[in-house]
């Protein structure tokens, strides 16, 4: 029998941007999210660490889960800066993004730290969206699904369930450029994150959402989210705009 498909989720990363007035538009996407939406699908948005706590207030009875963008390896201690799964879960969130490129790339994060991360943030009970995704060098040297293979082998938690794991492939060239993968290119990947799963994770591996990040607006989301093995997006900048973040989401009612 056909496995059928994960549930989606549509989460929205506002990188560092935000203040507390952005509450009024995290508080629109939440009364968007109607009876009809939350029946079809997840709704996350990551905010900055400074407005978890207001947002996670703000979520209360909507259904709309709030997570983190970043956390360190360890519970607690000298890391001054930092900010932990623990303290994310205390804040409200219950998803935390790990490994982004932009955290790889200006933090020189490595596929173990990023599995570190990850791991911590299970310890904490929130499910990381770890990410993964090749720069344009990389795709245009025909390298794309060697380098998302490795980073899926180095990230990656030994084992992981369709609970506590989710995976965002996000070509490095499409985001905050403006360019899109073309449905093609985002199937070729996506099946390969797919037998990655199933065949590191077995059943639950078929189940796990893979979410498609780079540049996805409201005019791009239909040709992006029919793509097969596409669970969702990870939504940029469109998701500083209710009205847009929504029209993302609409796609699934």
């Amino acid at each position: 029998m056909p496995q059928a498909r994960p549930r989606p989720l549509v989460a929205g990363n506002w990188k560092m941007n935000g203040l507390k007035l952005s509450a009024r538009v995290f508080a629109s996407i939440a009364q968007g999210y109607d009876a009809a939406l939350r029946k079809k699908l997840d709704i996350l948005v990551c905010p900055p660490a400074t407005l978890t706590v207001t947002f996670g207030v703000v979520a209360v009875g909507s259904g709309v889960a709030v997570g983190g963008q970043d956390c360190h390896v360890e519970a607690a201690g000298a890391h001054t800066g930092d900010i932990s799964a623990v303290q994310l879960a205390d804040a409200g969130a219950t998803y935390v993004i790990v490994g982004h490129s932009e955290r790889r790339a200006d933090h020189g994060e490595t596929d173990a730290v990023v599995r570190a991360k990850a791991l911590a943030a299970r310890e904490a009970c929130l499910t990381p969206v770890v990410c993964v995704g090749e720069t344009r060098a990389q795709r245009e040297s025909g390298d794309a699904l060697a380098i998302v293979r490795a980073q899926l082998a180095g990230s990656l938690p030994e084992t992981a369930d369709r609970h506590d794991l989710v995976v965002a492939y996000e070509p490095v060239w499409a985001i905050g450029t403006g360019l899109t993968a073309m449905p093609p290119q985002v199937a070729e990947v996506h099946a390969a994150i797919r037998d990655v799963l199933t065949a590191r994770y077995g059943d639950e591996g078929a189940a796990i959402r893979i979410l498609y990040g780079g540049s996805v607006k409201p005019d791009n989301a239909f040709d992006l989210l029919s793509v097969a093995n596409v669970d969702g997006a990870l939504v940029g900048g469109a998701s500083l705009d209710a009205a847009d973040f929504l029209a993302i989401a609409e796609y699934y009612r």
